[in-house]
């Protein structure tokens, strides 16, 4: 089922391109496994930017794109975590290795916003990861660097996953994957974070991961394992615009996520037609209407059109 107009397949041979950006450059940028990034411009040779930090192999998950060219890489490793920045050159070098003196867990996501802030998510201290897909595990945080400085202004999310700041720029949205609803906090003049407030909850088979906004005043929201795609209008109003899956491999996924047993099986399998466990989405094109779809299992992004454009990001046209 599909509201969006499906236009083909970006990139070839891909690593877990989980986390994709659009500049205005017309390329697009993904999360490469393999220790960097993928780019991928519109007509012509791809490129794949990895490295190695000191013998570590970074394992990008979420990555952003900063002023001078370089990537920053949210390290979500099997018991190590942290953010890298990698250059042009590939050069790998520590970016946020601790917090308050604490070693960062496996780090999901990192956000650049229109002030040069970075936001950082880490979805949950447990190990393995997999203990955290339970919608009574709160333990995932956020981090904001700013100036050089890094603390905690966010804890007890369920299961952290993208966040980002409003083009208002005074609210911060975050995805908690496993309680199921995407939350907003007010962002004071320090960057501290308060008035948590409810956004939009989930049901049955949804859980949100990606997220980001249109012209309009829309969010829109990517679904893990069911391969939905979700805008929600500003008067609230949840409306599925792409959906690909098996009702009864999410029927399977979802009985494990009610009685407490999910586990790396129910998001390292896909039942679908097309799409392969979708994970974010990013508007780009020349007009913006172009929407493209990391996921965790394929090879390559899926490019479908919006009768919607999307809003620019920070890094647009970097």
């Amino acid at each position: 089922m599909s509201e969006l107009t499906f236009i083909g397949f970006l990139g070839e041979g891909l690593k877990r391109p989980e986390c994709v950006l659009c500049t205005s450059d017309g390329r697009v940028h993904a999360s490469n496994w393999d220790g960097g990034v993928s780019i991928l411009p519109p007509d012509g040779v791809q490129v794949d930017l990895v490295g190695q930090a000191g013998g570590l192999e970074v394992k990008p998950n979420g990555i952003c794109l900063m002023p001078d060219g370089s990537y920053l890489l949210a390290h979500l490793g099997a018991e190590e975590g942290g953010v890298f920045r990698i250059d042009r050159t590939g050069v790998i070098r520590p970016f946020l290795l601790e917090v308050d003196g604490v070693p960062l867990p496996p780090t999901n996501y990192v956000h650049l916003d229109a002030m040069g802030r970075v936001w950082i998510t880490v979805s949950t201290r447990k190990m393995p990861r997999s203990l955290g897909y339970r919608p009574d595990v709160d333990d995932g945080f956020v981090v904001l660097v700013d100036d050089g400085k890094a603390r905690i202004v966010a804890d007890g999310l369920g299961y952290t996953n993208e966040c980002i700041v409003h083009p208002d720029g005074r609210r911060l949205f975050v995805n908690e994957t496993f309680a199921r609803r995407l939350s907003s906090f007010d962002i004071a003049d320090d960057g501290s974070l308060t008035n948590k407030t409810t956004v939009a909850e989930f049901g049955m088979g949804t859980f949100p991961d990606g997220l980001t906004f249109d012209q309009e005043g829309g969010i829109w929201i990517t679904s893990i394992v069911s391969n939905r795609v979700i805008r929600i209008s500003p008067d609230g109003e949840q409306r599925v615009v792409l959906e690909d899956n098996d009702p009864a491999h999410l029927a399977w996924v979802e009985a494990a996520y009610l009685n407490g047993t999910m586990d790396r099986p129910h998001l390292d399998n896909c039942q679908s037609e097309r799409l392969k466990n979708i994970s974010s989405l990013a508007f780009g094109g020349p007009d913006l209407k172009r929407i493209y779809l990391g996921c965790l299992l394929g090879d390559a992004v899926a490019i479908y059109e919006s009768p919607v454009a999307g809003y620019a990001p920070a890094h647009w046209k970097f």
